[in-house]
């Protein structure tokens, strides 16, 4: 139910789901083990923004000096320009300043900046952010945030999830580093999946224990028990994950896999247990492995993991080589069973039946390894 919510997102285009500071902090505490410098210097965009609410302009504003940024960007999106409308109050924050404008708190966009120490106490922290209109109402398909793009050197946040093929292109395009948040399932998109293949674009650090927790503003109901939590206002998801560019440690640690044999006498799946084999694809050359742990480590053919591997995947143990959808024989299914059913997939024969399974990463396994 928390993952078809989440799918929901894109046609209810209820995009307003609030990441949590502990989320934030973990991940971004990832790229600076790795590389303590990677943010040092740099311009730092946080587009499709809610600054007064937003964790990750805390995050970043708070840890301004400690991160050695040069300058923080934080853009917000128009309230009426929200596909997924919600009853709308101006923060105290900004309706106490003197520019504001109660027309313009609707139908604007809004900026954050932060560079320099602003109140005098020789510090620069969140207490310094300067705020302004937008002239628009702060798409990041615009031309001001395309130039704010420009402008930056690294871009961080939840983009919405139902325009996340053009979030990810928009970054393509501008050539950026980024860390943002997705569906699991999007890596299979046409748009993104060659970047993965590519190693152009990989996995995070990612959530911890795999679950994702937001604050949202939709309507509660929506989510069914055990998603949504009345008494900390937190939906769980448990299929999103971190995208990035920036190298990472965890992404160089190479999976602890069994040989095959062991895998037959040893394998906690019912499915390898005390088997004499893997089950070979009928209109591929490879086999089907079910689970990420199941990989056999003395393989060094082709075999089939579900999406999930990616979040294990170390580019320096296996090479992606496709995807069912690109690489499947259709007409070898064709010939066998007179008709299609579906899309290209892999198959296996189980009883005498041909078996269409689910989408699979095909990969295998580097001979330097």
């Amino acid at each position: 139910m928390a993952n078809t919510n989440l799918a929901n997102a894109k046609t209810a285009k209820n995009d307003e789901f609030y990441t949590q500071y502990p989320d934030i902090q973990k991940e971004i505490n990832a790229y600076l083990d790795y590389d303590p410098n990677v943010f040092r210097g740099k311009t730092v965009l946080l587009p499709c923004d809610d600054p007064e609410w937003s964790n990750f302009t805390k995050f970043f504003a708070q840890n301004f000096e400690l991160l050695g940024l040069k300058k923080l960007i934080s853009t917000s999106y128009a309230p009426e320009s929200k596909k997924y409308k919600m009853p709308y109050q101006p923060t105290f924050f900004e309706t106490e300043q003197p520019h504001f404008n109660a027309d313009k708190s609707k139908t604007h966009g809004k900026i954050f900046v932060l560079e320099r120490d602003v109140t005098g106490d020789n510090r620069i922290n969140i207490e310094d952010l300067q705020w302004q209109y937008l002239e628009g109402d702060g798409d990041f398909r615009s031309k001001e945030i395309r130039k704010l793009r420009d402008e930056a050197d690294i871009i961080v946040t939840n983009p919405p999830f139902s325009l996340f093929r053009e979030f990810v292109a928009w970054l393509v395009e501008a050539g950026k580093q980024f860390i943002i948040i997705g569906n699991m399932n999007a890596a299979m998109y046409k748009e993104v999946f060659p970047l993965i293949k590519e190693n152009k674009i990989w996995l995070g650090n990612g959530f911890q224990s795999g679950n994702a927790y937001f604050r949202i503003d939709a309507v509660r109901n929506e989510y069914a028990d055990g998603v949504y939590d009345e008494t900390t206002g937190l939906v769980k998801f448990r299929n999103c994950c971190w995208y990035t560019n920036i190298d990472h440690g965890r992404r160089h640690q190479p999976l602890r896999l069994m040989t095959m044999a062991d895998n037959f006498k040893h394998s906690k799946h019912k499915e390898i247990r005390g088997k004499k084999e893997y089950e070979p694809y009928v209109n591929f050359e490879g086999i089907e492995v079910p689970y990420t742990d199941a990989i056999p480590c003395d393989y060094n053919g082709a075999m089939g993991v579900p999406i999930s591997f990616l979040d294990k995947y170390c580019p320096d143990q296996f090479e992606i080589l496709g995807i069912g959808l690109e690489l499947a024989n259709m007409d070898i299914i064709k010939e066998k069973l007179g008709k299609l059913n579906g899309g290209p997939r892999l198959y296996v024969e189980r009883d005498g039946e041909l078996v269409r399974l689910y989408e699979r990463i095909l990969i295998r396994k580097k001979q330097s390894v």
